[in-house]
């Protein structure tokens, strides 16, 4: 008799994956097998479309523009994702702590940012940012002091930074608020019960509890920074002579596709772009895990 229901549940199980399995074959093991078809071949001028193999991933890996369109992701990554989850993390361990008068108004004003999407937060920023007609040029000009080129080739990289660190900063300090909600207050009242004050609860029990929430943020920083796309392809209209079709992999390849019209090379880019993102994230993660058996 107990045999049946079992049996029951295990015909169930497959029925409550279905769905998710059905979606994740039709919007992501689908085209990501047609982007993989599309890599293989080329469009030539006499011939039409011709098979040429893995001739498109050796000239990509030759292309000095997609070159310098992962170099200076790269860079961005370096020098803007340590700076928001740090900020996030002040932010979570502040919130945390009890201290904080309003709190609920302060975490959700930190959160909004998030909810702004990132079209609206970079024409805003743009705005902001603006030589001629934005507030902080205008109040350089009533100072006599020359305007800060915020879109300026030297600047441009930082300015990205901004805009991004400003949307997902609350992001990330959701994800390690909620870790640090987790922590049995038990460990809180023991500490404090030997003597140790709230610099000390933080380094020693809050911090590495947090670990792998920090990992997960910084894997899904590592994700979004070398997908970096709707800043640079806003900021482009207004800095045109600085941000180029090329300026980061994800544009360069969106630019191939739908102005140069080379749907293939545009494939095999994406598909060069997603390894690199592969390979930063495995080593995040090996790079992590020898850190914790250390």
């Amino acid at each position: 008799m107990a045999a049946a229901p079992a049996r029951k549940q295990g015909r169930a199980g497959p029925l409550f994956v279905a769905p998710f399995m059905i979606l994740f074959l039709l919007l992501f093991l689908a085209p990501l097998g047609y982007a993989a078809y599309l890599s293989l071949f080329q469009e030539r001028l006499v011939g039409g479309t011709a098979f040429v193999g893995l001739d498109n991933y050796l000239t990509a890996l030759k292309d000095p523009l997609l070159r310098h369109g992962v170099g200076r992701v790269a860079l961005f990554f370096v020098l803007q994702v340590p700076l928001m989850l740090l900020l996030a993390l002040v932010f979570a361990l502040a919130l945390d702590s009890g201290l904080l008068r309003l709190a609920r108004v302060i975490r959700l004003g930190i959160f909004v940012p998030y909810a702004v999407p990132s079209v609206v937060a970079a024409l805003m920023w743009g705005y902001l940012y603006g030589p001629d007609f934005g507030p902080f040029a205008q109040l350089s000009r009533n100072l006599d002091l020359p305007a800060p080129q915020f879109l300026g080739e030297g600047w441009m990289l930082g300015s990205l930074a901004n805009i991004v660190t400003w949307e997902f900063v609350g992001y990330n300090m959701i994800i390690l608020y909620a870790a640090l909600r987790t922590i049995p207050h038990d460990l809180y009242e023991a500490a404090a019960m030997d003597g140790a004050g709230a610099w000390r609860i933080a380094r020693s029990i809050k911090l590495p509890a947090l670990r792998p929430a920090l990992l997960l943020t910084l894997l899904f920083s590592v994700i979004g920074s070398f997908q970096l796309f709707n800043e640079p392809s806003l900021l482009m209209k207004i800095a045109p002579d600085v941000i180029s079709s090329s300026y980061t992999a994800n544009l360069y390849a969106y630019s191939l596709a739908f102005t140069g019209n080379q749907v293939n090379y545009a494939a095999t880019v994406s598909f060069l772009l997603g390894l690199v993102i592969v390979v930063v994230s495995y080593a995040v993660l090996l790079t992590a895990n020898r850190r914790r058996t250390a």
